[in-house]
């Protein structure tokens, strides 16, 4: 398989990190996405949404990490969900994240971080900072009790695509210390087999470009 792929995307860090977890045998192919390679007519044709990342499993071509990760979980058999109670949880943590967490601290990030600093709207940045700040609040509040997203006795894909965006260094409003659910279910992941950091298992971040 390979992901098309730039190491400061959480949205592909989801997918390779499922894939590096399950032991899927795949290699990343570098997106130039900061000098518009995602915009070429070439990557249009690969995926018309100009977005990353994009899947290539033989004939198979898929975009869009939720469904991403799903196929990663049916190709393997793992990091689906045990039961269907569990799978349902899964569904709905990864929406949850696809549209309240990674969707606002993905753009936040972006704004903060890699905008340069006289496009960086302050009102933009407060709105989207309290948005979440929102999402942080359910995501500790869907951990009490719980080891694992979905309640199972271990990880499943909605892990990973909640987890994505809260391994990164650059500052978003997220402060792991202070979500002590958050932070030791993170601990956790980073004990799976296999884990790494998102700058280790994707080509490309922020000092290659300095």
């Amino acid at each position: 398989m390979i992901l098309y792929c730039f190491g400061e995307s959480g949205n592909a860090y989801k997918a390779a990190l499922a894939m590096e977890l399950a032991g899927c045998r795949w290699s990343p192919r570098f997106v130039d996405f900061f000098n518009g390679e995602t915009r070429s007519p070439a990557y249009r044709k690969l995926n018309v949404m100009g977005e990353v990342p994009v899947l290539v499993d033989g004939d198979l071509t898929l975009s869009q990490s939720g469904a991403i990760l799903l196929h990663v979980a049916e190709r393997t058999g793992r990091f689906g969900g045990a039961s269907e109670a569990e799978r349902r949880e899964v569904m709905r943590w990864i929406l949850f994240d696809n549209h309240k967490l990674s969707g606002q601290a993905g753009a936040l990030r972006f704004v903060m971080n890699f905008l340069a600093p006289e496009k960086r709207n302050a009102e933009v940045i407060s709105y989207l900072h309290g948005r979440v700040q929102a999402a942080l609040g359910i995501l500790e509040a869907g951990l009490d009790g719980r080891d694992w997203l979905a309640g199972g006795a271990g990880p499943t894909i909605a892990d990973f695509a909640a987890c994505s965006y809260l391994f990164y260094p650059e500052p978003f409003g997220f402060d792991r210390q202070a979500r002590p659910r958050t932070d030791a279910w993170l601990a956790r992941i980073e004990r799976l087999p296999g884990w790494k950091h998102p700058y280790h298992l994707m080509p490309g971040n922020p000092s290659d470009r300095a």
